[in-house]
């Protein structure tokens, strides 16, 4: 049943896509004829990024790649039309116990399609005149599957249990070692895996320098751009494959509980003291309090839930 939704997901998503590109011409011209009275809040919101990102696993066989890839950084506070699918500002200042401005890292939509494997939320604190950042909430989803986890994390350096399947060829054992910089003329995020038996086994990084702007139209900058994110990952899915590294099927099939476990062994690193939850007026589906981290799974839509 999954394969075959995927097939379907796949033909329907290339159709969808192929048709709105051939319309993306006359929507960018009707933009520059009558442009949105928000252009200018809209420009002044988003900072846009272009990077690279690397991956290498080094056991049980050596694989490694990088591609690369564009990021948009969203003043949530500020941008005329939050993104979808996402959490609002102030949702992730009670989240994160901030009181000062959240920006999104994340790669929009192109032409009917969205693939994010990794989205940012940056959340700072303000004293007087001084922003600083404070607090991280990354949301990780997984392809092609389509469920996400979203856990707050300190950027400077945070550790954290695997709480999701995110690939076919990692066991949910293991730890995630999480940092990221603060985002300026230059963007950083380092992420490492290690597991009980194959050790730090699998590294990635994204790497990105801001651009301007100020002359860039923004459905032109990202167009294709989740496409081409889930190209790499399907590709290098099948390389894995091809090298012999062993197919694991999503936990929920032999391990209901898996959330739970995670949540037990993420406990068990004693991490992020500084996030004990003090407040119980966040209120969202599927959120899981602990004294020392915040987790939120979602599910995907049928069929894949």
């Amino acid at each position: 049943m999954e394969a075959l939704y995927l097939l379907f997901s796949i033909v329907s998503t290339t159709l969808t896509s192929f048709i709105l590109s051939l319309i993306l011409p006359f929507r960018l011209l009707l933009h520059r004829l009558f442009p949105p009275s928000t252009t200018t809040d809209a420009t002044t919101s988003i900072a846009l990024y272009d990077g690279t990102v690397w991956h290498e696993r080094r056991r049980p066989v050596h694989h490694s790649f990088k591609y690369s890839v564009r990021y948009a950084f969203i003043d949530l506070d500020r941008t005329p039309h939050s993104p979808p699918h996402h959490l609002s500002p102030q949702q992730a200042r009670d989240i994160a116990q901030t009181n000062g401005p959240v920006f999104l890292l994340t790669i929009p939509p192109s032409v009917g399609y969205e693939q994010n494997p990794l989205s940012l939320y940056y959340c700072y604190n303000k004293e007087g005149s001084t922003t600083t950042l404070s607090k991280c909430i990354a949301e990780v989803t997984n392809t092609p599957w389509g469920e996400r986890v979203q856990f707050l994390f300190n950027p400077s350096s945070d550790t954290v249990a695997k709480p999701l399947h995110v690939s076919p060829f990692m066991d949910m054992l293991g730890n995630w070692s999480i940092r990221t910089s603060t985002p300026g003329d230059n963007l950083v995020v380092n992420i490492s895996v290690k597991h009980p038996k194959l050790g730090d086994y699998f590294t990635a990084s994204l790497t990105a320098n801001k651009v301007s702007s100020s002359s860039i139209e923004h459905m032109v900058f990202f167009w294709l751009m989740p496409h081409k994110v889930a190209i790499w990952i399907y590709w290098h899915a099948l390389k894995l494959w091809w090298k012999n590294v062993v197919f694991i099927q999503h936990p929920r099939y032999g391990n209901s509980s898996y959330k739970e476990d995670a949540m037990a062994r993420d406990k068990s690193l004693a991490c992020c003291q500084a996030f004990e939850t003090q407040r119980n007026d966040v209120d969202f589906d599927s959120i899981v309090k602990k004294n020392d981290r915040w987790f939120r799974w979602i599910d995907a839509k049928w069929p894949w839930c």
